[in-house]
């Protein structure tokens, strides 16, 4: 197994080492030619959605960068001092497809995907292959408190099949709200806050007064003329958070101006991905429905990044980073610092602002409890992380402690971990969770899927 398992790995580590502008364009085109696609056709529509990854990229690099110091300092003026240091989700990934089942899941997520299609229980095509890692760290994780390496092949088939089931289930809304026409957004970090944003958005609605406010950024540029726009938005978001970090009157200025610019590029570089992406998504549609009349409105399943263009997502996550800072500071029990995963609110929140039509008001309050949520699992899953990174010889968990904020804190993974080590609370919660999810599902279809019909 030690030796399979190896020569498997470096063929993987090959192939992501290209990255995914890369690698996205590469995938598509075989996905393209699959579906009878011309290969020129074929080919510039792949290299154009790998352009529009190289702009929401860079441009989501501008965003890390300026609010990743920001954030760090607010953590360094409130005096945080915490045992479990946060390293983020590139330092996370990395350190899970140096691990044994990570080379796995590859052809494994491929082949229950397919399964899933033809028997009509996804509509996903999931070609976003770097965020396979997702699923391995699932499987990571139970393999890790288990000993057992089938037992965490199993765990990440499981979650690969609860995250396309999302990933179904908001793909109308994403469509109607976020203009992702044809495209699901099977990523574990984001998808796993769906029914909670729905559930909290319903209970929000039967509240008088507060099922009456409603910060959308549409309404407020309405309103408020010039400085309602995206990009005033972002350069006052960006003061504030210039200010929260006691930087200077150039860097305060500086950090407007950026955010503004990212509050007014994003979006655009999400139109290029999708001009590139709508030709093959019209191929695979007109392939399957000739053959196969069944399989109808087929989703293209990508990375979260392309929902991150959108304005009320980015200024939840922005008004979110302050606000796990102070988290962090006065949960009793916390040990989780948060560091690297702060400029990666935007992420954890996307799902939860759909659920909510884009109202960031509604947002922000159903999120606060998700962070304090994913402060806690993270700081309870620090000693398995760790017991991980160690085992790749990541430096930094030599001589202390890590843990990852975000994806460390993910609810769903802690579930099934505590599920496979059967713990009696986890396992209670199965049959009570899968109520709630039914609940939930008929309680909101309608305002969903509007016109689509039952899967």
């Amino acid at each position: 197994m030690g030796a399979v398992a190896s020569q498997i790995n470096n063929i993987v580590q090959a192939f992501l080492g290209m990255g995914a502008t890369v690698m996205l364009p590469i995938i598509l085109f075989i996905v393209g030619i699959c579906f009878k696609m011309k290969p020129g056709q074929a080919f510039k529509s792949g290299l154009t959605v790998g352009i529009g990854f190289v702009g929401i990229n860079a441009i989501i690099g501008i965003l890390t960068a300026n609010v990743g110091p920001a954030a760090q300092a607010m953590v360094k003026n409130a005096g945080l001092h915490l045992s479990a240091a946060d390293v983020g989700w590139p330092a996370l990934s990395a350190i899970t497809w140096g691990l044994p089942i990570a080379p796995f899941v590859i052809p494994l997520t491929i082949v229950i995907d397919i399964i899933m299609i033809v028997t009509n229980k996804t509509r996903t095509v999931d070609v976003d292959m770097w965020n396979y890692w997702h699923f391995a760290l699932a499987g990571t994780l139970v393999y890790y408190v288990t000993g057992n390496f089938w037992l965490g092949i199993l765990a990440a088939a499981i979650i690969a099949v609860i995250i396309f089931k999302l990933a179904d289930w908001a793909a109308p809304m994403g469509e109607k709200y976020f203009g992702l026409k044809g495209i699901s957004l099977p990523t574990v970090s984001s998808a796993t806050f769906w029914p909670i944003g729905l559930l909290g958005n319903w209970i929000l609605d039967k509240i008088p007064g507060v099922r009456k406010v409603n910060w959308d950024p549409q309404k407020i540029q309405k309103r408020f003329g010039v400085m309602g726009e995206p990009m005033m938005i972002g350069l006052i978001l960006g003061i504030l958070f210039g200010i929260l970090a006691r930087y200077d009157v150039t860097k305060i200025l500086t950090t407007g101006v950026n955010l503004a610019g990212v509050m007014l590029l994003l979006p655009r570089m999400t139109r290029v991905l999708l001009e590139g992406l709508m030709p093959i998504s019209q191929a695979v549609q007109k392939f399957l429905t000739k053959r196969f009349p069944d399989k109808k409105n087929l989703f293209i399943g990508l990375d979260i990044a392309v929902a991150i263009g959108n304005p009320a997502v980015i200024s939840t996550g922005l008004i979110l980073t302050p606000i796990a800072v102070v988290l962090a500071f006065i949960l009793p029990g916390n040990n989780t610092l948060p560091l690297a995963d702060l400029s990666n609110l935007a992420v954890f929140c996307s799902m939860i602002v759909l659920a909510c039509k884009g109202n960031v008001f509604r947002a922000l309050i159903i999120s606060i409890p998700c962070i304090i949520g994913d402060l806690y699992i993270s700081s309870a899953m620090a000693p398995i992380i760790t017991k991980m990174a160690r085992g790749v010889h990541f430096a930094q968990a030599q001589h202390s402690v890590i843990t990852a904020f975000l994806d460390g804190g993910n609810p769903l993974r802690f579930w099934i971990v505590k599920i496979f080590q059967l713990n009696w609370f986890a396992l209670v919660l199965i049959p009570i969770v899968g109520l709630l999810i039914w609940f939930i599902y008929k309680a909101t279809k309608k305002e969903v899927l509007g016109s689509e019909n039952d899967q």
